[in-house]
C-alpha cells in the first residue's frame, strides 16, 4: 500500500526484514527439534542461533535470488554466510519451501489480526460513547431515503456498535482459523521430517499444527480470513454512507470535524465536504477486492501449485494495511463527529407531523375501522401534506370521517414523540449488555 493509507505498526509486519526474521525463527526452531530427536548434531542446531541478532541483508538476498530464481534458497544461502556453510548444512533438512512460506504467512496474518482486533475495540469504544451521549437525541428514521418514523441518534450509533461487535467476533474467529503452521515436508507426508518438529515449531510461534496439509496449508482457511476482513470493510462503508448522507447540505444532521485552516474545495471556498467518509467508502472497496481472489485460491492442483502465491503476496499486506488504516480513520471520525440535534428536529418536522401516520392508522383499526378504510383515510390526509403543504394533524382534526372513529384528544395523543423512544432503554440493554 502507498504510505498515504498506511500505519507503521501494520506495515512493519509485512516488511522484508520481518519476513526474513520469521523465516529464520522457523528454521532455527526446526533445527532445535531435530537435534532433540537426534536427527542432526546439537552443535549444528546451536550454531544456527549465532544469527539470532543478525539483521538480514535484504539487498544481498535479492542479489542471490536474481541468480537462483528461488527466494527461500536465496535466504538459506545468505543464512549460511552468517552461520558458516558447514554449520548450516542441516538447516531446512526434510523441509520444503512451503513449510517456511506458509507458516510465515500465517504468523504475519495472526500478528495483523491482533492489530485489527485492537482497532475494532477502539472503534467500539468510540461508538459506545457517542451512543450514550445521544441516546435520546431524536432524529427521523428513513427508508428508501424517505422519512419514515422517529428514531434517535443514539440508536444509530448503537446499531453500528452491534454490527462492529459482531465483526470483532468474526476477526477473533478468523485469527483462530489462520493460526496454524505446517512443517510436513514435500506433499505433506512427513516422510523426511518427524511430526514432532512441526509440533515444536508451531508451539514456539504460537500456532497450532495443521491437522493435515499437502505441500501447503489448506487455503479455505485464508479464504475465511479475507472474507471476514471483507465484511468488516463493508461495515465501515455502512457507517461512512450514513455520515455522508447526514452531512448533505439539505440534511446537515452531522458533519465531519472541520479543523482550523482546512480547505474544502480548490474552487469553492464555502465547501465543507465529507472527505473522510468518502475516503472510507473507497478503502472498503479495496478491502473487499481481496475476497474473491482468496476464494479462488482454495482450488489448487493436487498437493500444490503456486497460483495462489502471487495473489497472497499482494492481498496479504495490502488488505491488512488498508483495513488497519480505515478502522483508525473511522474511529477518529466518530470521536470528532459534530452532531446537530436542532437540525435533526427540524428535519423531522419538515413535513408537519406526517411521520406519525402509522400511529393514526393503528388507532383507527383499533377503533373498529377496517384496515383498508383506515389506510385510505390516513393516506388522503397525508397526501395533502405532500402535495399542498398542509399540516397533517390539522387535516385529521378537520376530517369528519376520522373524527367519527377518534376524538380530538385521541388524535393529539398520536403525535407524542415520546411514544417512539419508550423502548430505547431496552434496546440499549440488549446491545451493551
Amino acid at each position: 500500500m502507498i504510505p498515504r493509507y498506511s500505519r507503521p505498526e501494520m506495515v512493519a509486519i509485512w516488511s522484508p526484514e520481518t519476513k526474513f526474521r520469521i523465516w529464520y525463527e522457523i528454521e532455527a526452531h526446526a533445527c532445535d527439534a531435530m537435534a532433540d530427536l537426534g536427527v542432526i548434531p546439537r552443535e549444528n542446531a546451536d550454531a544456527v542461533w549465532k544469527a539470532k541478532d543478525v539483521t538480514f541483508d535484504v539487498a544481498r538476498i535479492d542479489e542471490i535470488e536474481a541468480v537462483t530464481k528461488h527466494d527461500v534458497i536465496a535466504f538459506l544461502t545468505h543464512l549460511a554466510e552468517h552461520v558458516g556453510s558447514d554449520e548450516a548444512r542441516f538447516v531446512h533438512q526434510g523441509m520444503t519451501s512451503s513449510d517456511v512460506l506458509d507458516t510465515c504467512f500465517n504468523v504475519q496474518l495472526v500478528k495483523a489480526s491482533d492489530i485489527l482486533i485492537a482497532d475494532v475495540e477502539k472503534l467500539l469504544a468510540a461508538l459506545k460513547t457517542r451512543a450514550m451521549e445521544h441516546k435520546m437525541t431524536v432524529r427521523i428514521g428513513r427508508s428508501h431515503g424517505i422519512h419514515a418514523e422517529p428514531t434517535t441518534m443514539g440508536l444509530t450509533f448503537a446499531r453500528f456498535y452491534a454490527e462492529m461487535d459482531r465483526n470483532l467476533n468474526r476477526l477473533k474467529k478468523a485469527r483462530m482459523e489462520i493460526a496454524t503452521g505446517a512443517i510436513s515436508g514435500a506433499v505433506g507426508t512427513f516422510a523426511n521430517i518427524d511430526p514432532a518438529v512441526e509440533e515444536h515449531v508451531c508451539a514456539k510461534l504460537g500456532l497450532e499444527a495443521e491437522p493435515i496439509s499437502t505441500q501447503v496449508i489448506p487455503r479455505d482457511r485464508h479464504a475465511a480470513f479475507f472474507a471476514a476482513l471483507g465484511v468488516v470493510g463493508s461495515s465501515i462503508e455502512n457507517i461512512a454512507i450514513e455520515i455522508r448522507h447526514m452531512q448533505r447540505t439539505e440534511v446537515l444532521e452531522a458533519e465531519e470535524f472541520f479543523s482550523k485552516g482546512q480547505k474544502g474545495s480548490s474552487a469553492m471556498p464555502h465547501k465543507r465536504n465529507p472527505i473522510l467518509s468518502e475516503n472510507l467508502t473507497g478503502l472498503a472497496r479495496l478491502v473487499r477486492m481481496a475476497v474473491v481472489p482468496a476464494m479462488e485460491n482454495v482450488a489448487l492442483w493436487h498437493e500444490r501449485d503456486i497460483s495462489h502465491s502471487s495473489v497472497e503476496r499482494n492481498i496479504g499486506p495490502d488488505t491488512c494495511i488498508t483495513l488497519d488504516f480505515a478502522l483508525a480513520r473511522l474511529t477518529g471520525l466518530v470521536e470528532k463527529l459534530v452532531i446537530y440535534p436542532d437540525n435533526m428536529l427540524a428535519n423531522m418536522n419538515k413535513f408537519r407531523g406526517l411521520v406519525m401516520s402509522q400511529r393514526v392508522l393503528l388507532a383507527l383499526t383499533q377503533a373498529g375501522v377496517s384496515r383498508e378504510d383506515s389506510y385510505k383515510l390516513v393516506q388522503r390526509n397525508a397526501m395533502k401534506v405532500w402535495e399542498e403543504g398542509k399540516d397533517f394533524k390539522t387535516e385529521l382534526l378537520s376530517d369528519e370521517d376520522v373524527l367519527k372513529a377518534l376524538s380530538a384528544e385521541e388524535i393529539e395523543d398520536k403525535f407524542d414523540i415520546g411514544y417512539h423512544t419508550k423502548h430505547v432503554d431496552t434496546i440499549f440493554k440488549r446491545v451493551f449488555k
